[in-house]
């Protein structure tokens, strides 16, 4: 481990960029700042308009879309130089640490091999880490450009797709350091774990594309009650009527898709606190042990903010701590199979 330090701490530190990325992408959509960029350009987006006069023509620019021409210009009190600066800046920072990634990634990536750093292993997962920020960044104009058109909103299947890919390249980051940080290979002890580790990442993920549907429909300030729905309904009845069937429902309608999303994380729940309860019938080490224990912690904190989230019509701060905690949760999930399958 001595000798991949550097390695290890430049796959932890892209871990970090990929998480406040994530979180500046949350801030952005919550802030309804993601469409206030019209057009991409690798180079001369780099930095914000630098005068009066370049805003006003990025200002104009906006001017012709749908966002603009239809919510925005129409708010209470109008849509200013100033109203259009802040959700700019939002946007902007949110595509600039995608451009810091790109260079914390690759200009290491080169010393690396320069230097031998990296054995053909690590160099293979490398590149496959690279290939994915690529199309993550592909991934982010396609979900901005479908909100460019006609719809003043981007598609919610191209947002839990951008999210939940950028969830899976930090977790395959994490996975590539955890590689090195724990270089020794033993034969699984406890197979059963390990598959029922599996299976809640598997879930996990599941529950975050549902965050992304929930996030893009905006489904969170439609039945804002908890345990049930509203009005003693577990089941509410708009959600069959929203759409023509209960698989269309949980993937295109707003009380589908959150009823999906607060039901399925149960499920969560659940194969957390069942791998918890299998651990204690066999003899773990101390890594094993508190992954599977955090796991716990970690869940419940993640469930509660889900409720309070709900509850209070999802404010920016509540919001935002969420999907923090999904990151903590995936975190603690990949460290946790990673213990259990090496």
């Amino acid at each position: 481990m001595k000798s991949n330090k550097p390695v290890i701490f430049w796959l932890l530190s892209g871990c970090v960029l990929l998480f406040i990325m994530v979180m500046v992408g949350g801030i952005t959509r919550l802030t309804n700042s993601g469409l206030s960029m019209t057009d991409w350009h690798l180079i001369t987006d780099t930095f914000p308009p630098t005068t009066e006069e370049k805003w006003n023509e990025a200002f104009e620019a906006y001017k012709t879309f749908p966002e603009y021409q239809k919510i925005n210009q129409y708010k209470t009190g109008g849509f200013h130089l100033e109203d259009y600066k802040f959700i700019y800046f939002w946007e902007w920072f949110h595509r600039f640490i995608g451009r810091i990634i790109g260079i914390v990634f690759i200009i290491p990536f080169i010393y690396f091999l320069a230097k031998n750093k990296l054995d053909k292993e690590t160099i293979k997962k490398c590149i496959i880490l690279l290939v994915m920020g690529g199309f993550q960044g592909f991934l982010g104009w396609f979900m901005v450009k479908s909100g460019l058109i006609d719809n003043p909103d981007v598609s919610h299947f191209r947002l839990a797709l951008h999210l939940t890919f950028a969830f899976i390249t930090f977790a395959y980051t994490l996975w590539v350091a955890l590689d090195l940080i724990y270089p020794e290979k033993t034969e699984t002890l406890y197979p059963q774990l390990k598959k029922i580790a599996r299976i809640a990442l598997i879930v996990l993920i599941m529950q975050i594309i549902w965050g992304g549907f929930v996030a893009g429909l905006n489904a969170g300030l439609v039945h804002n009650y908890w345990p049930l729905m509203s009005d003693g309904q577990f089941f509410h009845e708009s959600i069959l009527l929203e759409q023509s069937n209960f698989l269309k429902a949980i993937v295109e309608g707003k009380s589908g898709v959150q009823f999906f999303h607060r039901t399925f994380a149960y499920v969560v729940v659940f194969l957390m606190v069942l791998l918890y309860f299998k651990s204690k019938k066999v003899a773990l080490n101390s890594q094993q042990q508190k992954g599977i224990i955090l796991l716990q912690i970690v869940v419940l904190l993640q469930f509660t903010l889900g409720v309070l989230t709900l509850l209070f019509h999802v404010p920016l701060w509540l919001g935002l701590a969420h999907q923090l905690v999904a990151f903590g949760l995936l975190t603690t999930m990949v460290y946790t199979l990673h213990r259990l399958s090496k």
